[in-house]
């Protein structure tokens, strides 16, 4: 059965939506207005929009989600939940959020390795003395037919920093990496002059609010903080491919 809109309701929905709008524009200047006079600590808030909840408005700062009413009376923190279908919106906005264009990645500055025939791609944030690091390489060693790309990311101090440049200056990037990250054979002590992508992929960290290892990039900008088993990661290998085939959105 097809059902037509006649013109007076066309007419009334126009209207109301042209009120809307001058109503949300003065919600989110009272949000900005209230919020940083009342809480005088708050970092900047980069962006102020709706969500699904009627009068709940999403307060973005750097890399976190907050969540207030109108006027900015109150400030929430937490996730929200969509019960009907257990989404959690948080999550899935952050995750939107903070996808990374993997052809903007400057792999010339990471260490690659493959398995197999190495057809699909992910790209990997990580400190050479991070402990998830060292087991999600292991399960890493599991997933077939993959290419890893690695950047270096010493964010956790100590030794981090010379062991990044050891591995990044050494004849065999790869091997000496998988070594040390599998097997803990230190690697050699970088005596010669070497030129490292190091301060770059802490540049590019901070610019994409990378803040701890692993950070995982997948193919349709995905990306996964901390640890996944192998499964797991299989798993998002084939939903990042059928993500980021042409016309598949």
């Amino acid at each position: 059965m097809l059902l037509f809109t006649s013109p007076s309701r066309t007419l009334l929905a126009l209207a109301v939506g042209l009120l809307l709008a001058p109503a949300a524009m003065a919600d989110e200047a009272a949000i900005r207005k209230n919020l940083p006079e009342r809480l005088p600590t708050l970092p900047p808030i980069d962006d102020v929009s709706k969500t699904p909840i009627p009068g709940i408005y999403e307060v973005r700062i750097g890399g976190e989600l907050l969540y207030t009413d109108e006027n900015g009376n109150h400030l929430i923190q937490g996730s929200l939940i969509d019960t009907r279908t257990r989404t959690n919106l948080t999550e899935a906005r952050l995750n939107k959020l903070n996808a990374i264009d993997f052809a903007q990645l400057p792999l010339k500055d990471a260490i690659v390795w493959k398995n197999g025939t190495g057809a699909r791609k992910m790209a990997v944030f990580a400190d050479p003395n991070c402990g998830y690091c060292k087991k999600f390489e292991a399960d890493l060693q599991k997933v077939k037919n993959v290419t890893v790309y690695t950047f270096l990311l010493p964010v956790l101090g100590g030794d981090s920093p010379q062991k990044s440049e050891n591995i990044w200056c050494a004849k065999d990037q790869a091997k000496v990496w998988l070594a040390w990250m599998l097997e803990n054979k230190t690697p050699v002590k970088n005596m010669g002059a070497c030129s490292t992508p190091i301060e770059r992929n802490l540049a590019f960290a901070s610019k994409y609010r990378i803040n701890g290892t692993p950070a995982i990039i997948f193919v349709d900008g995905t990306r996964v903080p901390g640890a996944i088993n192998a499964e797991q990661i299989e798993k998002q290998l084939v939903a990042s491919a059928a993500a980021a085939k042409p016309g598949s959105n």
